[in-house]
């Protein structure tokens, strides 16, 4: 059995990367190419996994400043990327629900997070609906929020990028943010709208000293007094699992025939 999944990895990685070959032959900036996220809470396999991907791309003619390696934003996953940033492959740290990993990524050089505004809504929405919906309390724009003003304040470089959005609102109350990741439902409503466009986000004036970076022990703690973030953590990384058996389970059959 294990010599049968072995079988079917090695399409299932060059099957991401000639995908994100493709899209690349359309875009001027990146591609985000995930690692296995069965390898969420392995930090050296994450390591490897993450430089064979890059290899494989540069054996196609494309540069590394053009990848982001997709990462889950475990204390592991963090601590990967913060070697590949070394080696100047760029990462895009994912699955990010909680402050705590926010404060980690930046504090080890991570070049991109996305916070998924949209699942911390779904989260509260299921638990204590915010009827009427007022933006300004939205959970998920709350917390990219902080993180934005956190990351100005302190002078951190990592790219803050608003992601899984949910409502127009939730997007126009972060215009300003250093990028945001829209769906095309999303964007036709947009463009379809009327309503002004004005920045909300803004950079910090004052510059604040940046505090001794967490440790690993201090990290777990802040992480878990937040009940939503732990579940959608573990929840995400179960989801991009399904996601990879079931590709490779249709890369076994197509290649069967």
């Amino acid at each position: 059995m294990a010599a049968a999944k072995r079988r079917w990895l090695t399409p299932a990685i060059s099957w991401r990367v000639n995908f994100g070959a493709e899209i690349l032959k359309s875009i001027p900036g990146r591609v985000s190419t995930e690692v296995d996220a069965r390898l969420s809470f392995n930090r050296e396999k994450s390591i490897e996994k993450a430089r064979h991907l890059v290899a494989l791309y540069q054996e196609m003619g494309i540069d590394k400043s053009r990848i982001l390696i997709k990462l889950a934003s475990t204390w592991e996953g963090i601590r990967a990327a913060e070697v590949l940033e070394k080696e100047g492959i760029h990462c895009n740290l994912t699955l990010l629900f909680s402050f705590a990993q926010a404060r980690a990524c930046a504090e080890a050089g991570v070049y991109l997070i996305s916070p998924f505004v949209g699942r911390i809504y779904d989260w509260y929405q299921a638990r204590k609906p915010l009827e009427p919906y007022v933006v300004e309390e939205d959970p998920g724009v709350k917390s990219v929020r902080n993180i934005y003003d956190y990351f100005k304040q302190h002078k951190y470089n990592t790219i803050v990028m608003g992601a899984s959005f949910r409502r127009t609102e939730q997007i126009l109350a972060l215009v300003g943010c250093d990028r945001l990741t829209i769906a095309p439902p999303l964007l036709k409503e947009l463009q379809a709208s009327d309503t002004p466009v004005v920045r909300k986000l803004i950079p910090a004036s004052q510059i604040l000293p940046r505090p001794v970076p967490l440790s690993e022990a201090e990290f777990r703690w802040e992480h878990n007094q937040d009940p939503m973030a732990v579940e959608k953590l573990a929840e995400g990384i179960r989801l991009f699992a399904v996601d990879q058996r079931k590709l490779e389970d249709l890369l076994a059959a197509k290649l069967s025939l």
